[in-house]
C-alpha cells in the first residue's frame, strides 16, 4: 500500500519535491523503531538523522530551480506521499523485527534474506497490480485503454514490434540493467538491515541521492550533456556525510549496542 499510494502521490507532484518529501521516511523509522522495537536513541543519533535529511534536501533543491513547485499543489498529495513513507518505514521495521525474532526462534540463525525479500516483493507487486487501474487513471489513462498502454510499454521495453519506438533508445539493455542494479541495491540494503538496523540501512542508502545527482551530471551515453553542480549541492552532500558520521559516533556503553 505504501508503494502504491506513493506512486499515486508522485504522479501529482512536481519531480524535485518527491525526494524531499520522501525524507520523512527517516523520521517515521525513528518513531516506529521506538514504538515497535523499543529502541532508544542518543542525541547525536537523532541529530545525525536530521542532518542527513537536511543534506538530502539541500542536494535535491540545488537542482530544482525551474519548473513547478509545491506551492502549486494542494496539501493533500504531499500528505499522501509522506503517509506512504510511513507505510514503507513500517515495512522496513517489520523486516528488522523478522530478522531479530527469527534469530531467537532459529537458535541464533537468522532467516534467509531471499525468503524475507521474496515475501515483501511479492506482496508489493500484488498490491501495485491490483491498484494499477486507479494509478493509471490518475495519469489520465482510462481503464479501457490500459491494455493497449501496457502492450506499448512492453514493446518499448523489449524494443520489438516495429512502429514508433524512437523514444526507447537503449532498450532492452538499459531497462534490464536498471532491473539488475535495482535488485542488487535492494538486496544489499536488506542485508544491511539483517546485519545492523533498518535505520542504519536507510541512512546509508540516502548516500545514493547525492551520488546519483553527481553521476547524472556527467556526460554519459543516452544522457544529455553534463552539467555543473551548484554550491548548494556540495554543501548538502557535506552535511549528509557529517550526519552519517555523527550518527555512527563510537558508543561508550554496552547498553547502547543493538539488542536482539
Amino acid at each position: 500500500m505504501g508503494v502504491a499510494s506513493g506512486m499515486a502521490a508522485a504522479a501529482m507532484l512536481p519531480g524535485p519535491s518527491i525526494p524531499v518529501l520522501s525524507q520523512s521516511f527517516l523520521v517515521w523509522q525513528l518513531i516506529l523503531s521506538v514504538i515497535v522495537l523499543g529502541r532508544k536513541y542518543r542525541a547525536n543519533q537523532i541529530l545525525g538523522c536530521l542532518l542527513v535529511t537536511t543534506g538530502v534536501i539541500l542536494s535535491v533543491v540545488s537542482g530544482a530551480n525551474g519548473g513547478s513547485s509545491l506551492s502549486d499543489v494542494k496539501f493533500f498529495w504531499p500528505a499522501v506521499l509522506m503517509a506512504s513513507s510511513a507505510c514503507q518505514a513500517g515495512a522496513s521495521i517489520i523486516k528488522e523485527f523478522v530478522f531479530i525474532d527469527g534469530a531467537k526462534r532459529l537458535e541464533g540463525k537468522r532467516p534467509d534474506i531471499f525468503v524475507v525479500n521474496s515475501f515483501g516483493s511479492g506482496f508489493q507487486a500484488l498490491f501495485v497490480l491490483l491498484l494499477l487501474p486507479f494509478l493509471s487513471n490518475l495519469k489520465g489513462i482510462p481503464l479501457t485503454e490500459l491494455p493497449a498502454y501496457v502492450n506499448r510499454g512492453a514493446a518499448c521495453f523489449l524494443n520489438v514490434g516495429g512502429g514508433n519506438l524512437n523514444d526507447c533508445p537503449g532498450a532492452p539493455l538499459l531497462p534490464l540493467l536498471f532491473i539488475t542494479m535495482n535488485m542488487a541495491f535492494n538486496i544489499s540494503v536488506l542485508n544491511l538491515v539483517k546485519m545492523s538496523t533498518a535505520l542504519v540501512a536507510s541512512l546509508t542508502a540516502t548516500l545514493a541521492v547525492p551520488l546519483s545527482i553527481y553521476v547524472l551530471s556527467l556526460p554519459l551515453p543516452y544522457m544529455p550533456g553534463g552539467t555543473s553542480l551548484s554550491t548548494s549541492f556540495l554543501v548538502g552532500a557535506a552535511v549528509l556525510v557529517l550526519g552519517l558520521l555523527l550518527y555512527n559516533l563510537p558508543q561508550n556503553s554496552a547498553d547502547q549496542v543493538k539488542t536482539e
